[in-house]
């Protein structure tokens, strides 16, 4: 699925090209990115309709609404610069 959003005569995209065992393909801006597992696991187990639902928020991120999901298209260009880090409060736990 595509999405195209225009915005002074420029046009901005975002599609799923491809999606496998190890990951995503996006393109974003007239760029590939693949998104391992690894990277993005949250989207491992989720529905295909809903990661095929990606979309432009604004002009400087991604996002996919079902999944309720955003990146900024800054980590996809330099994946080290943003690890992931899951923030834990006493509510995360049952008890």
């Amino acid at each position: 699925m595509q999405t195209t959003s225009k915005n002074n005569s420029d046009s901005i995209s975002a599609s799923v090209l491809m999606i496998n065992a190890q990951g995503i393909m996006l393109s974003v801006q007239g760029h590939d990115y693949f998104l391992s597992y690894n990277r993005i696991p949250w989207m491992q187990d989720a529905p295909i309709r809903s990661v095929l639902n990606v979309q432009m928020s604004g002009p400087e991120a991604i996002e996919w609404p079902d999944l309720d999901v955003d990146l900024e298209i800054e980590s996809l260009c330099h994946p080290e610069r943003y690890p992931l880090i899951i923030k834990r409060n006493a509510l995360d736990f049952d008890g």
